[in-house]
């Protein structure tokens, strides 16, 4: 007696390669979870949104906080609820984007495209965190506190206070990407470390002049900004003295494998 065949998926070679429609499907899967990361997300942020506003607020001890339109207040529960869906589902997309080019890429691609995508991560939020713990707190205190007119009272609006809250923290989590730039621009071969070091005077001037433009115009918040910028220019020279020589390494490897080729 005959027996049905069953229909059974194509298995995936040896050599682990896959068809488009295989890589279409995966992309599809991972897309669906950071889809659904950020749906859940949204959900439960909206329900403690209270608290995020609460978060954000308690740098500001000495303002009064108000909304000038009927949809201010709630519109700004609903940015904060999605603007931290986002914070959180940045490392899921990471992951999914590090898991489906890891079959492609080779073990020291693999090592450098994981340690740029975790360190570029964590220096975004130190970035972010000493903007809330350290650079707001003194700005905002300093704005409150300025002599002038005694009928000018501060009630701030909520809307403008959460703006120059999100805009400060992207400023500085984007500043303390520079070691992870240098580190990317000397894998290519394009930040040389001993250039970096003969412009190191232009660039402390530099840093202190874009800490002038971020800050109040007091000499205590520029330094607060401007010797972290100095800190990490130094340690993007040192990072790029590193990678730098690897790249060089890697270019003297491949001059050898050229040379060995024309003599065959």
């Amino acid at each position: 007696m005959a027996t049905k065949s069953k229909h059974k998926a194509p298995a995936v070679p040896d050599d682990g390669s896959m068809t488009l429609t295989g890589h279409l499907k995966e992309l599809r899967n991972r897309l669906l979870i950071c889809a659904a990361t950020f749906v859940v997300g949204v959900l439960v942020f909206l329900a403690i949104s209270d608290k995020l506003v609460d978060l954000l607020t308690s740098m500001a001890t000495n303002y009064t906080f108000v909304f000038i339109a009927p949809q201010e207040k709630l519109m700004q529960y609903f940015r904060l609820s999605l603007i931290a869906a986002v914070v959180v589902v940045v490392p899921v997309a990471l992951y999914q984007l590090y898991a489906f080019a890891r079959p492609g890429l080779k073990k020291s691609e693999r090592f450098f495209f994981g340690l740029v995508l975790v360190v570029g991560l964590g220096l975004f939020c130190l970035g972010v965190l000493f903007a809330y713990f350290v650079t707001l707190p003194f700005m905002l205190n300093f704005l409150v506190t300025l002599e002038g007119t005694d009928y000018i009272t501060a009630s701030i609006s909520i809307e403008s206070y959460v703006n120059l809250c999100l805009t400060i923290f992207l400023i500085f989590g984007l500043v303390f990407e520079m070691p992870l730039v240098s580190i990317i621009l000397a894998r290519m071969g394009i930040a040389n470390p001993e250039i970096m070091k003969s412009f190191r005077g232009v660039a402390m001037v530099i840093c202190f002049f874009v800490a002038a433009v971020i800050t109040p115009p007091d000499i205590v918040s520029q330094t607060m900004v401007a010797v972290p910028m100095c800190l990490l220019y130094f340690i993007s020279i040192f990072l790029a003295g590193i990678f730098y020589k690897k790249h060089q390494e890697a270019e003297d490897a491949d001059d050898e494998d050229e040379d060995e080729d024309d003599e065959d």
